[in-house]
């Protein structure tokens, strides 16, 4: 495995430092992955307390003949220059793919005609729109993703935070409400008021709605491209039985897609230890890896189509 450092957006406003992650010498061009992240900020290894999902990623592909480039999230590096603008998923997440899968399309050693793209949570979201905006990328790759808009996760998440815990559920229930109320109307909203309307943590309505418009299994049915979905059955973030369960009903009968569900894993795809949002700190503050299997699926995929 080799390690190459490397500049996002170079010569814009918003440099970003990355990594390209290399097999050993093989030979001939070998195909790549570009790593989009999830939400909020985040390093190049997608490090949640003490998992770093990007970086073994990265390292398992490299070792089974697979490139990958991650870098830091916009927001990462530049969160207060950012808070100063209005911010759409285009500037957080879509520029920044964008020019990544071009650098990989202009690095020698590199299959320019096998690039694809690994969302992992609202990075699986987006994945099948910066496809659409230009990437001309092979196939996708969700981890972790949604059928639904983000509102509507939004406020999915906040009602189920309050299980099983009652007075904490009379709380989230108020909380609930009051947030489900913000997006009354979003999208009969004209793009100015929604731009005024204040969400949270800076965001305003727009953000929602700019996002809103089409959702990832819509950008799905409009193409043929390969995609692989893949899901952790113990994840409480993103859910088997319902997020995971709705893409598949909504794309079966597609030779293009391929789901697979992991027994046992969680929302990072490392071994679930709880399975309640209230235990998220410790779930992801006990170090693990990501295990073969996965890996193994990823690669065969890029490699197989």
């Amino acid at each position: 495995m080799k390690t190459v450092k490397t500049v996002i957006g170079e010569n814009t406003a918003f440099p970003l430092d990355g990594v390209l992650t290399l097999p050993d010498d093989t030979g001939s061009p070998v195909p790549a992955v570009v790593l989009v992240h999830g939400s909020g900020p985040s390093n190049m290894d997608e490090k949640v307390m003490k998992l770093t999902p990007f970086k073994d990623i990265a390292e398992g592909l490299a070792a089974r003949g697979v490139a990958s480039l991650r870098y830091d999230k916009r927001t990462f590096v530049y969160a207060k220059k950012m808070k100063s603008q209005l911010t759409t998923v285009k500037e957080e997440t879509i520029d920044d793919a964008l020019a990544a899968v071009e650098i990989l399309k202009n690095t020698p050693g590199i299959d320019s005609s096998r690039i694809f793209i690994l969302g992992h949570s609202m990075g699986a979201m987006l994945a099948p729109r910066i496809d659409a905006e230009g990437a001309g990328v092979k196939g996708l790759i969700l981890m972790a993703g949604t059928p639904y808009r983000l509102e509507e996760v939004v406020v999915n998440q906040l009602r189920r935070s309050g299980d099983g815990n009652p007075l904490l559920k009379m709380i989230v229930s108020l909380e609930y409400k009051i947030f489900a109320k913000k997006f009354d109307g979003l999208y009969e909203m004209n793009d100015d008021e929604a731009k005024r309307k204040k969400f949270a943590g800076g965001l305003t309505l727009y953000y929602f709605k700019e996002m809103g418009k089409k959702t990832a299994a819509e950008y799905l049915l409009e193409s043929d491209k390969p995609v692989l979905i893949m899901q952790g059955e113990k994840d409480f973030q993103v859910l088997a039985d319902d997020d995971y369960k709705k893409f598949t009903e909504l794309l079966s009968g597609r030779d293009n897609t391929v789901f697979k569900l992991y027994p046992g894993l969680n929302h990072c795809f490392t071994e679930a230890l709880y399975t309640s949002v209230l235990k998220a700190s410790k779930e992801y503050g006990t170090e693990r890896h990501i295990g073969a299997r996965v890996i193994d699926d990823i690669a065969g995929f890029v490699s197989g189509v």
